[in-house]
């Protein structure tokens, strides 16, 4: 559904600039930007997805993955069509590089968004699929009715938004899974077509904005899989936002126009854990594995099991509330 774009500002004649994300696209009247969903038309930007859907699914948080978010619960979750970003390993290329012509697209309003959600016994809203932030006006006022109604909101992203809408949608988002595609720059130019800074800084304004924020690392071999460049990124996330940041290291499986990369092998991803625990982050996990105990969560005190995670099964019996039932630690965990 077209409408009305929010974030945008007219250059000269009717050229118009888009400041929802960094890419800030300078856009030339009938033409669309790097997104694919929002377009200039006789001056004015308009989003094109406004309430179109293309994947709707109740998931498990633990799917997002968010393993400190009010665990063992579901999310109504939704994405759309489109993405700032242009990744060779896109794992939802189908939906990401796809246009309005997208045949199973279905049409949804702000309050079927929680209708939708209330149906399927989710206690929360989950953002995700494709790059929630290009739907930011449909995703903003469908978490503002969410959040009144007592639902949980949360984003699953790459973290390219600009200052000024987060700040406005941090009111009504309370979760973000922030993809950290690696930790160089180069990695960012030729492989998603865009910057890591801009990243890094929505991570920091999003802690300081109050928003729970989980980070996702997608570990491909000899592309950001080296230690060294492991140990920068724990570093950073240990100096800018805390060593209590959940990371999940991600195993890699071969995706759209890399099909020709192998799959992260098991030994580099226990290397990896290793160097995020030597470094002091204290809830690293790994994530496309087989059931193990990478998956669990231990309390950094005494070292008891306070989530034990078998794929999407959760057993919380280490729990009391947010606390350790062990020795009384409290967890940066929260609970339904």
């Amino acid at each position: 559904m077209n409408k009305k774009a929010k974030f945008w500002k007219k250059i000269k004649d009717k050229k118009v600039q888009c400041n929802l994300c960094y890419h800030n696209c300078k856009i030339n009247e009938g033409k669309k930007g790097i997104c694919g969903v929002r377009k200039n038309e006789n001056g004015i930007l308009y989003t094109l997805i406004y309430g179109s859907a293309s994947s709707l699914a109740a998931d498990p948080i633990e799917k997002k993955p968010l393993y400190h978010f009010y665990p063992g619960t579901y999310a109504f979750s939704m994405g759309t069509i489109g993405c700032n970003f242009k990744c060779s390993h896109c794992q939802n290329y189908s939906i990401s590089n796809a246009d309005t012509s997208f045949p199973y697209m279905k049409e949804i309003t702000p309050d079927d968004v929680v209708n939708l959600a209330k149906q399927n016994n989710c206690q929360g809203v989950s953002y995700t699929y494709n790059e929630p932030t290009i739907w930011h006006e449909f995703s903003f006022d469908s978490a503002k009715i969410a959040k009144k109604l007592g639902l949980y909101t949360c984003y699953v992203t790459n973290g390219y938004i600009n200052e000024e809408p987060l700040r406005e949608l941090s009111s009504y988002l309370d979760a973000m899974n922030i993809d950290i595609k690696a930790f160089n720059d180069d990695f960012y130019r030729k492989i998603c077509k865009s910057q890591l800074q801009p990243v890094l800084n929505t991570c920091e304004l999003s802690k300081e904005l109050g928003i729970h924020i989980e980070l996702t690392y997608l570990v491909i071999p000899d592309y950001n899989d080296s230690l060294d460049e492991i140990g920068k990124f724990c570093r950073w996330i240990i100096e800018k936002l805390d060593n209590k940041t959940p990371i999940h290291f991600s195993r890699f499986h071969p995706d759209h126009n890399m099909l020709n990369v192998p799959i992260t092998p098991m030994e580099t991803l226990l290397k990896i854990f290793e160097v995020a625990k030597k470094e002091g982050i204290l809830f690293p996990y790994l994530g496309n594995v087989f059931h193990g105990d990478y998956e669990n969560t231990y309390c950094p005190k005494c070292g008891n099991i306070s989530i034990e995670r078998n794929g999407y099964n959760i057993n919380s019996g280490g729990l009391d509330k947010s606390k350790c039932k062990k020795c009384g630690n409290i967890l940066p965990i929260i609970i339904n």
